[in-house]
């Protein structure tokens, strides 16, 4: 699925770092996520049951 960045609202990661950061736009069907230093390499999109499974993943 393409999705132009310019129609998303990104925010920064509270996961990031200076050296490490992503942002992460939210979708009512699940997320997007881009690198905060490459947004022009695009983005991945995640689906709700997808993007919970990693934010569970992360927590643990």
């Amino acid at each position: 699925m393409h999705l132009p960045s310019e129609d998303l609202t990104f925010r920064k990661s509270s996961y990031s770092d200076r050296s490490d950061c992503v942002e992460v736009a939210g979708l009512p069907t699940g997320a997007v996520v881009r690198d905060t230093q490459n947004r022009d390499l695009g983005h991945l999109v995640f689906e709700t049951s997808e993007w919970t499974a990693l934010l569970d993943s992360v927590r643990k």
